[in-house]
């Protein structure tokens, strides 16, 4: 219920700046951040395959440069390429969204505190 309730907190600011994960808009054209199942086989797929890196190393990317914590993560599209989102709270309890390239690791952006 935390989690969902703190998403519902960050979608709005999201929705100004980032393009989220395709097909996940909830009501009132509020940005879903939670992937379908099918999503994250097919995240499973193209790791084992090689086309992506795993999301541990993304979240260990992540907390080498920002401390604080995983809140959640999912895997969409952004800009036509596949791409983590993953939500993280930094020890003020701000959260930021980092948009990462999941075929690169390369750091697309970030939204938030």
């Amino acid at each position: 219920m935390a989690i969902a309730a703190l998403l519902i907190a960050t979608a709005a600011p999201l929705s100004a700046g980032l393009a989220v994960p395709g097909a996940a808009w909830a009501q009132e054209g509020l940005p879903s951040l939670g992937a379908g199942r099918g999503d994250q086989d097919q995240a499973r797929a193209a790791v084992r395959a090689g086309r992506q890196i795993p999301l541990a190393r993304v979240i260990q990317m992540i907390a080498a440069r920002t401390p604080g914590r995983m809140l959640n993560a999912t895997v969409g599209d952004q800009g036509g390429r596949p791409a983590y989102f993953v939500q993280w709270q930094k020890p003020d309890g701000r959260v930021v969204v980092f948009v990462v390239d999941a075929e690169s690791g390369a750091m697309i952006g970030q939204q938030g505190g």
